[in-house]
């Protein structure tokens, strides 16, 4: 199991308990963002820096990731995507996508691209908060956990 990390809009507490998570649990962590980024000094944690440009950190993550992986990511289309490649995805607010939900999630999405791009004010998403934090090294932790569970 190797964890990935869509790190360029990726919240520094996230990343901090990613830290943590692959030191504790010993599995590889890669953070994949188009400008660079500081990382502790640990063998299993690596930074790649890809080129800046549209989706190139998302077409990165989606050509190296693997059966069993786990992608955190708030990026739809690349939950959709490492899901299609039987990979795990995880929200930074500890949200797990799952196949039979990214259908409906990534067309919410498009109909309210289409509400913006049209004018309509919807809003941006709520400030990240103590308990979205709590709830994404939880749901961390289970799926690592399972993760775990199923290499041995």
């Amino acid at each position: 199991m190797h964890i990935w990390v869509d790190a360029d809009a990726c919240p520094a507490v996230i990343k901090d308990i990613l830290f943590k998570a692959a030191r504790r649990t010993k599995l590889p962590l890669s953070l994949v963002a188009n400008h660079s980024m500081s990382v502790p000094p640990d063998k299993r944690i690596t930074l790649t820096q890809v080129p800046s440009g549209f989706d190139a950190a998302d077409d990165y993550i989606v050509e190296k990731c693997e059966a069993g992986d786990l992608v955190i990511t708030n990026d739809i289309p690349l939950a959709a995507d490492v899901l299609a490649k039987n990979a795990l995805a995880l929200n930074n607010r500890g949200e797990e996508y799952d196949k039979s939900s990214i259908k409906q999630i990534l067309g919410m999405r498009d109909f309210m691209e289409t509400m913006r791009s049209s004018g309509e004010h919807t809003g941006g998403p709520k400030a990240f908060s103590q308990r979205d934090k709590q709830n994404f090294a939880n749901a961390l932790d289970r799926l690592l956990t399972q993760g775990l569970r199923n290499l041995k």
